[in-house]
């Protein structure tokens, strides 16, 4: 009995592969995309801790942002009051020296006063050495005319001796008075030149102090800034990640409904295959009856029987796609070139930092295309990357992400299956880029923010 060969085209794009595979085959590519989203479940979760982590490190220090703001303030009061105390002292002194000089003038007229005195003083001294002191006194009495002279005479005398006497102590009060005073300014101006450098000490102290508040407000607003920036990485990783395992899950519904839709196809091959089986074997057993019949009348005869058959062979070709101008061949290989130009920078370290993939760069309108079959993760304005989009691939059990960034413009969504070659975006110049190119990265396995999984994809791609 002849038997007939069915051929089936069972390729259907999923976006993680196309795959043309028994049964096992597909069971098994399930299984690996079942445990790629397990993977991706995984890493998400430590994102999420690693989050969760860094927010707490931004309020720890935005907490002691505060308290050493607020502290700052305070150490600022106490600035300013230190600073009326120090005018208030510098008001003083200049008092105080004013004060000096009007006691200069006191003591430049007691000084005058004294040595008046000190005059007066010496003359009577000069007298009691000539007349043997209280002489005169007495010549004075006795030399007297008449009893009222006597009384006026005793009264000048009386007059005379009590202003000596006078003129003593006003001396001795004058020079105390002048010593006491200088002694009492020169007093006050010292103390009021120690309280004032104790003054300009603690404000010293005060400023110090400020300055490393300072320091300390402006090292903890870089730590902040540092960890603001680290977080937004992690968002941005946790949001990919988000997108690969929905990518993933779709491929592992399309994946069921392959399986089914093959396991139907072949079902139903194989109740053609037996219908026709039946029809053919109740053809031979009618023909060879009627063969039978005619034996014996055609005993004397030979008998040649022929068949002949005519196979038409018929030929389909698929009409030439038509790429955008400038659009790269697709080539052989896990991966094809992402766009035409030439490679402006390689993979490597550039200012300072890790340039995760290479640069293509062309002018005019170049179409970039995907560089194997996948499913579309992500696809958004992103400020540095400009417009980017990543795609998810699954190859050999093996996960794989592609990136394209600074598009011009994005021509595919999030979540839509594109084949190898098909035109993904524009060449740009957007986001954090200095001219037209594309900057395509190729990751082993997620993309993440410290893009550790990034390797070169001059490895990979023949460009």
């Amino acid at each position: 009995m002849k038997k007939n060969i069915i051929a089936m085209n069972a390729s259907i794009m999923i976006g993680l592969g196309s795959i043309l595979a028994a049964p096992s085959v597909y069971a098994e590519s399930i299984s690996d995309l079942e445990k790629q989203k397990e993977s991706i479940q995984e890493k998400r979760s430590g994102v999420e801790s690693n989050i969760s982590d860094t927010v707490k490190k931004i309020d720890s220090l935005q907490d002691k942002q505060m308290t050493a703001e607020d502290q700052i303030a305070a150490i600022e009061a106490k600035i300013a009051e230190s600073a009326k105390k120090i005018d208030a002292k510098n008001a003083e002194i200049t008092q105080t020296k004013k004060e000096i000089e009007a006691l200069k003038e006191e003591i430049k007229v007691l000084k005058e006063r004294i040595a008046k005195r000190n005059e007066v003083l010496k003359e009577r001294a000069l007298s009691f050495q000539e007349t043997g002191g209280d002489v005169n006194y007495l010549e004075v009495l006795f030399g007297s005319s008449s009893f009222g002279d006597l009384v006026d005479r005793v009264g000048a005398v009386a007059t005379i001796a009590e202003a000596d006497r006078d003129i003593l102590k006003q001396h001795e009060l004058d020079k105390k008075d002048l010593e006491e005073k200088q002694k009492a300014v020169e007093t006050k101006l010292a103390s009021l030149e120690v309280a004032k450098a104790e003054l300009l000490e603690i404000q010293k102290q005060q400023k110090q102090q400020k300055q490393e508040k300072d320091a300390l407000v402006k090292k903890l607003k870089q730590q902040t800034e540092k960890h603001e920036h680290e977080k937004m990485g992690l968002e941005e990783e946790k949001a990919n990640l988000a997108a690969q395992e929905k990518a993933i899950k779709s491929a592992i519904s399309l994946e069921h409904q392959r399986l089914a839709e093959l396991e139907a196809a072949r079902k139903k091959a194989a109740a053609e295959a037996k219908k026709r089986a039946e029809q053919e074997a109740a053809q031979a057993a009618a023909q060879a009856a009627s063969q039978a019949s005619q034996a014996t009348e055609t005993k004397k005869q030979s008998t040649s029987s022929g068949y002949s058959a005519k196979s038409n062979s018929s030929s389909s070709s698929s009409p030439a796609s038509s790429n955008v101008s400038q659009a790269p061949a697709v080539s052989s290989g896990t991966f094809t070139r992402p766009s035409a130009g030439y490679v402006s920078s390689t993979m490597g370290e550039r200012w300072n930092k890790q340039h995760a993939g290479i640069d293509i760069a062309a002018s005019g309108t170049v179409p970039v295309v995907a560089a194997a079959d996948g499913v579309v993760s992500r696809s958004y304005f992103s400020s540095t990357y400009g417009n980017v989009v990543f795609v998810t691939h699954s190859i050999s059990g093996q996960q794989w992400t592609t990136v394209y960034a600074h598009l011009s413009s994005r021509q595919v969504g999030e979540g839509a299956v594109v084949a190898k070659g098909q035109q993904v975006g524009i060449m740009g110049n957007t986001g954090h880029s200095f001219g037209q190119h594309l900057h395509f990265e190729l990751h082993k396995g997620p993309w993440n923010y410290s893009k550790s999984n990034a390797v070169n994809p001059l490895n990979y791609v023949n460009i």
